[in-house]
């Protein structure tokens, strides 16, 4: 394969990398690995299958060593998903003893809250949502 070959595909990898794969860095070591092999492949020493073996050595070398460290360093750790109510607070409208219901809106659908501490809770208190237990909120008041 000519050395201009090797760079068009290493070009065309690390452009895919960027438009279509939401730079997970897969594309990128293996467009690399291309670049490298295209820039050895101009003094023209290398036959056809040592290009390939050299481009398959790149690529089973650079992917696993450097990936995890330069993902991290550019993207860094997500942030922590929240997947539903859990943790927050809102006020009750309503008193309610231990272990009883009543209907309420908490951000914007309407649930069935249950109490879930061992005493009562006055209207107006705000309170905490510890558990979902199918449409039920189980709540308890906020120690602050």
């Amino acid at each position: 394969m000519s050395w201009w070959g090797w760079v068009i595909g290493g070009v065309i990898l690390l452009g895919a990398e960027l438009a279509f794969v939401n730079a997970e860095f897969y594309l990128v070591f293996v467009g690399t690995a291309a670049l490298i092999v295209g820039l050895i492949t101009t003094s023209g020493a290398l036959a056809v299958w040592a290009q390939w073996a050299v481009f398959a050595s790149l690529v089973l070398v650079l992917m696993p060593i450097f990936r995890r460290r330069i993902y991290y360093r550019l993207r860094g750790h997500s942030p922590e998903v929240h997947a539903g109510p859990v943790g927050s607070t809102f006020t009750l409208p309503v008193a309610l003893a231990p272990g009883e219901s009543c209907k309420t809106e908490h951000a914007g659908s309407f649930w069935t809250v249950l109490n879930d501490s061992d005493s009562a809770i006055a209207a107006g208190t705000r309170v905490r949502i510890t558990h979902i237990q199918g449409l039920n909120l189980l709540v308890k008041p906020t120690t602050s």
